[in-house]
């Protein structure tokens, strides 16, 4: 049997602590898109979330 990896205490502390210290944006791409941002932040040893929330950051600094 796979052994869990969180309790059920840790992942509702981590919820917790995730909702006081962000704030969440869904975001809908067309079809296909979803995958070239998920290569071009590989490619730049990045998750999704970090490629997006650079890309957020270099537009508000213009």
């Amino acid at each position: 049997m796979a052994e869990k990896r969180n309790s059920e205490a840790r992942i509702k502390a981590n919820n917790r602590y995730n909702e006081k210290a962000y704030d969440r944006i869904n975001i809908a791409v067309p079809k296909g898109k979803k995958a070239i941002i998920a290569e071009k932040a590989a490619q730049n040893g990045e998750s999704i979330n970090a490629f997006v929330n650079r890309a957020i950051d270099r537009e508000l600094d213009r």
